[in-house]
């Protein structure tokens, strides 16, 4: 077996594996680290065998939200999460996750080829996890850096973030996209926001070992016309929880999300852009988020 370590969003992290499984985890690769001193928020264990069964365990949660997104099941026992994941709501089970209850120590099998599924799925949702209580949020969110400011595009799936990171690329030569679907966000002691880029970008493979401070989120909705506005904090509040990946049916981690998601509205300006997908949309929101 072969231990690497890897630095997302200043947390460090490791997974442990047979040497062939790396091969697969090429969006691993910009994010590998040596860093000597600083300890591991979790470590993954790859293990063959047959997947982790639910019997003997108690049923707490079953996530069907989206029909083109993976089904998770979460049982606990004891002082023990269990996790199994389909890769589509109605699907077969593909890959389960054993793990303490501090989120630390993780191990996963997986059905023969499903590996980076399987290794994708357990890091994101033990990342969330662990480090909400260290101020970080894994959003649901497309993000582009310009000027070396980072513009997180928010909305459910099918919304147009993608696209809408595009007409950046397109209408400002100095743009360039850091993630399409799962930055991380930390809220850092000296009241920066910042952005970093991960493993995990959806179907769109951009891994970028990359941050920024954040300059504005913006929540798209699909309109016959561009129009944006600025919201409210009361406003914005729903749109970025929706945004936030979290263990939500647990109360302390519930509080920790409430907290950041509050010293982040107070930091970061939220807008909403009704728009159209082509460039004068980008250029209209580019143009308001920087004043």
């Amino acid at each position: 077996m072969i231990k690497k370590d890897y630095l997302v969003g200043n947390h460090l992290f490791a997974i442990e594996a047979k040497e062939n499984i790396f091969a697969l985890l090429s969006n691993y690769a910009p994010f590998e680290t040596d860093q000597i001193g600083s300890t591991h928020v979790f470590i993954i264990h790859v293990e063959e065998g047959a997947l982790y069964e639910a019997e003997g365990w108690e049923s707490v949660y079953t996530d069907r939200s989206d029909e083109d997104m993976p089904r998770i099941e979460m049982y606990r026992r004891a002082d023990e999460w269990l996790f199994r994941v389909s890769v589509s709501r109605e699907g077969e089970v593909v890959t389960a996750m054993q793990c303490d209850a501090a989120w630390t120590d993780v191990r996963v099998t997986m059905r023969q080829g499903y590996e980076r599924f399987a290794i994708d799925n357990a890091a994101m949702l033990v990342y969330a996890f662990r480090t909400v209580a260290m101020k970080t949020l894994l959003f649901h969110s497309s993000v582009t850096i310009r000027d070396g400011r980072g513009y997180m595009f928010l909305g459910h799936s099918g919304t147009g973030k993608s696209t809408h990171s595009r007409q950046w690329l397109e209408a400002f030569n100095e743009a360039w996209l850091l993630n399409d679907d799962n930055p991380v966000v930390r809220l850092l002691e000296d009241g920066e926001v910042r952005v970093y880029g991960s493993p995990w970008s959806g179907k769109t493979p951009c891994y970028k070992a990359e941050s920024a401070p954040v300059q504005a989120l913006v929540q798209l909705a699909q309109a016959p016309e561009n129009k944006i506005e600025r919201l409210r904090m009361t406003q914005a509040y729903p749109y970025i929880l929706a945004s936030v990946s979290g263990l939500k049916i647990l109360p302390e981690s519930m509080d920790a999300i409430y907290e950041s998601i509050a010293a982040l509205l107070e930091r970061c300006p939220v807008y909403k852009l009704e728009c159209l997908p082509n460039t004068a949309a980008a250029q209209l929101c580019a143009q308001t988020c920087s004043l």
